[in-house]
């Protein structure tokens, strides 16, 4: 009897082995870091951190409004507490909001359950207050992320972690000269610039008019968070097992390199299984077509799908009648 007992506990043993090593559903998951927007419009987003004190918010409401310019403020719970009607006028005026935090704890010092808390405290508030859900945008507090953070944030919902490529550092009590220097020389199409809307940043409100006037006259509209992402085609891939950047890489014709810059991947050598990695676009190769007996230019354009003038201009073919078996054709992209 006790024989047969453990045989049926081997067996049960041995199905379930499949299921321990498979990833979890969190990992799965991860939330994905976002930098800048990938795309080559002339975009940018101006993004709020709220705090406690929320000081500026009307400033900044007002400037925005009367500058028909849409931004993104991620609210913390602590904000939505001390000054409620300041974010109730947010979400009226139009403009997005996303997840900070409830307490704008360091996300890397929390386990999955305290981040999940945090998130959810602070979506329940911000909806109870707007009727709008902080999903799926969310920003760390103090710019602190790893995987485990992305891991946890994007279990709970919250599919893209937000940072910056631009920091105006505003709530160090910049002047609004140094705001405006640290923002219009370096913005670039899909730029995301972090400012705050504290009494610690009073240089914000001053410097706004400036930026958005500047910005406006290099050709650059503004856009909500959401709005840049729908510019961009988010490549993304999860880790299986046997996974190298190198194979990951080859695969979809990137570089290492850039695999680690568009990941922010500080050690190369430890990738996991079920984490989900940001494919980065690769620069287009050119496609090349030998000629082959019996093809015709309508009958190459028609295997890759261009026309037969994009054909002849890229080859600069002067006779359409004559191409010649082995001639080697550039096919338009």
């Amino acid at each position: 009897m006790k024989s047969k007992i453990v045989r049926i506990l081997m067996i049960a043993v041995i199905l379930m082995l499949p299921l321990l090593s498979y990833p979890h559903s969190a990992d799965a998951a991860a939330s994905i870091f976002v930098t800048k927007g990938s795309t080559t419009s002339k975009v940018v987003a101006l993004t709020f951190d709220d705090g406690a004190d929320g000081a500026n918010i009307a400033k900044i409401l007002s400037i925005l409004s009367t500058n028909s310019v849409k931004a993104t403020f991620f609210l913390t719970g602590t904000g939505m507490k001390n000054h409620p009607q300041s974010i109730k006028n947010i979400a009226a005026k139009g403009h997005q909001i996303g997840n900070h935090s409830y307490t704008h704890p360091d996300f890397t010092k929390l386990t999955a359950t305290q981040m999940k808390s945090e998130l959810d405290k602070t979506e329940a508030l911000a909806k109870s207050l707007t009727g709008k859900t902080t999903k799926p945008i969310f920003r760390a507090p103090f710019g602190a992320v790893n995987s485990t953070v992305l891991n946890g944030v994007g279990a709970a919902g919250y599919t893209r972690t937000i940072q910056w490529n631009i920091d105006t550092i505003d709530w160090k009590g910049y002047t609004s000269t140094q705001i405006i220097n640290r923002v219009v020389p370096n913005i670039v199409p899909g730029s995301i610039v972090l400012m705050h809307t504290g009494a610690g940043a009073p240089g914000t409100p001053v410097a706004l008019p400036t930026i958005i006037k500047q910005l406006k006259a290099k050709g650059y509209k503004f856009v909500t968070i959401s709005e840049l992402l729908k510019l961009q085609n988010v490549k993304t891939y999860t880790v299986k097992s046997g996974d190298t950047l190198y194979s990951i890489a080859r695969t979809y014709g990137v570089t290492v390199d850039a695999l680690i810059k568009a990941n922010n991947i500080t050690n190369p050598s430890l990738i996991k299984v079920g984490q989900v990695l940001i494919i980065p676009s690769s620069t287009p190769t050119v496609i090349k077509y030998t000629v082959k007996s019996g093809d015709t230019l309508y009958s190459i354009a028609q295997t890759y799908g261009v026309t037969v003038d994009a054909i002849i201009k890229a080859n600069n073919i002067t006779n359409p009648s004559l191409i010649n078996v082995g001639q080697v054709l550039v096919i338009p992209k």
